[in-house]
């Protein structure tokens, strides 16, 4: 297959909404397309190719595609060679409604066939007619196509994909299908290859990624592959993203609190504190064992912080539910919250349900919900000032570090920190410990100069503009009979 046109490589942009799956993803994307040939524009308004990879949990994530769709035809009808694909959870729900109302799409594909891309992009010009091509299932686990990573310092690995839970309000089971796990081995594998390429710091994938292992029956899997992903040599940092309270168990927290480089970290949905939304909800955990978990987790790492997701104004919500929501908040001390207002997906449970809220009540609650929190972390925030902390230095997370001449990072317990950089001229992957001198609720500063400094191969990395290309980890999926032997691995994780 060929993208050249008179001589000239295509260029392509990828447009990323949603989650850290999506982001992961898009590298995929990244990945497929250079291996077609394809080159990243430099300039992303005057790409030949356009791939939108969207997001379905919210109702405005359809505006907001319809809407820079709406923006590009112009451009599409000056440039009838450029090409349009929309891929990801909304083109597995919406399918062959996307060109109907957006018929200057080129390509629409699902969520279990990526890497389909190249070649409808190909089919699409050939044939001058849309490609539309949704799959029910996956044919091949997204981890074995070719991605082009962002960072030098940071690397998502997946180990899981979809999700056997039923929530009311959830529309991602139906887009990204049940649960499939990778074999650990593999995992590892992939692991071990991100940090020989540089990478310091990992974050382990899953749509629930505490229930990793249910594919091969071994409820405690997820807690030995922490275990054995954190033996690695050389990787410094491992995060994971998002358990479900359901499935959390007390070897996963001793793994985290015993692993020297698992970060004391947790993002720990929440969703709702009332018991009777959370079974409105099918969230198969209620007040007090989730609170029981976050107090378990502060024992064994008083230094933990813990991050949530909450859903304000769920059908049937009281006042009385909400002041429970509330209460939890104020016993959990969150260092931080992803909040949203509940919203309508068509094809869920709750989309139906009676008793919807009118938009002045949700709206009400959500910024009486949004001033606690944000006086929560306030407070948390305060308690680190004149604390130290390791930062890795990062790029893009200080939008006024330029004006203020700092650079940003995240410290170990995933705090965005500003510091100042004093005679030192750190680069992104390379390791600052500073003080904390200033908190915000959302950002700690650190004004006075670095303690240490310690350049990496990460940063090396960086100032070379070399990223992580890995081609692909071979691994299939379960297949039907005995399994084939496991390659052996570092760490031994006896999954």
């Amino acid at each position: 297959m060929t993208t050249e046109i008179q001589g000239a490589a295509r260029t392509y942009d990828v447009r990323t909404y949603g989650c850290q799956m999506n982001v992961h993803d898009s590298e995929r994307i990244s990945g497929l397309m250079e291996d077609a040939g394809y080159v990243r524009a430099a300039d992303p308004e005057s790409a030949d190719v356009v791939v939108f990879n969207t997001c379905a949990v919210r109702e405005n994530a359809d505006n907001r595609l319809y809407g820079n769709l709406g923006h590009l035809r112009p451009t599409k009808v000056k440039n009838p060679d450029m090409q349009i694909a929309v891929g990801g959870c909304l083109a597995q729900k919406d399918r062959g409604d996307i060109v109907k109302k957006a018929p200057w799409v080129d390509v629409v594909f699902g969520t279990h066939n990526i890497g389909s891309l190249p070649a409808l992009l190909e089919r699409a010009r050939h044939n001058s007619e849309a490609e539309v091509e949704i799959l029910e299932s996956l044919e091949v686990f997204p981890s074995t196509l070719p991605t082009k990573r962002e960072s030098t310092y940071a690397g998502w690995v997946s180990i899981s994909v979809g999700c056997n839970n039923t929530c009311t309000f959830c529309i991602v089971p139906s887009l990204r299908g049940k649960e499939k796990d990778r074999r650990p081995g593999e995992i590892l594998a992939e692991v071990e290859a991100l940090v020989a390429e540089g990478v310091l710091e990992v974050t382990l994938l899953g749509q629930n990624v505490n229930s990793y292992g249910v594919e091969f029956g071994d409820r405690l899997a997820f807690g030995k592959l922490l275990r054995s992903t954190g033996a690695i040599e050389g990787l410094e940092r491992v995060r994971f993203t998002s358990p479900h309270p359901k499935d959390f168990t007390d070897d996963v927290i001793a793994a985290m609190a015993e692993t020297p480089n698992v970060c004391h970290s947790l993002h720990m949905p929440l969703q709702s504190g009332s018991d009777r939304v959370l079974k409105a909800m099918r969230r198969s955990y209620r007040q007090e064992k989730y609170l029981g978990i976050i107090d378990k987790v502060r024992a064994a790492m008083p230094d933990a912080a813990i991050t949530t997701d909450i859903i304000v104004g769920f059908p049937g919500e009281t006042e009385e539910d909400f002041e429970q929501t509330l209460e939890v908040v104020r016993r959990a001390r969150f260092s931080s919250a992803f909040t949203f207002q509940y919203s309508k997906r068509p094809g869920t449970p709750a989309a139906v349900m009676a008793e919807q809220l009118p938009k002045a009540v949700v709206q009400e609650r959500y910024e009486r919900l949004v001033a606690l929190l944000e006086e929560i972390t306030w407070a948390e925030n305060k308690k680190l000032i004149g604390e130290k902390v390791e930062v890795l230095v990062a790029v893009g997370e200080g939008r006024k570090d330029e004006r203020t001449g700092r650079l940003s990072g995240r410290a170990r317990d995933g705090r965005l920190v500003h510091f100042a950089t004093g005679d030192l001229t750190p680069r992104p992957g390379d390791i600052v410990e500073t003080v904390v001198t200033y908190a915000a609720p959302h950002h700690l500063n650190a004004d006075g100069a670095p303690l240490s400094y310690r350049r990496t191969r990460a940063g090396d990395a960086f100032e070379a503009g070399r990223t992580p290309k890995l081609k692909g980890v071979s691994l299939g999926l379960p297949t039907i009979g005995v399994p084939a032997p496991l390659p052996a691995s570092t760490g031994g994780c006896a999954v």
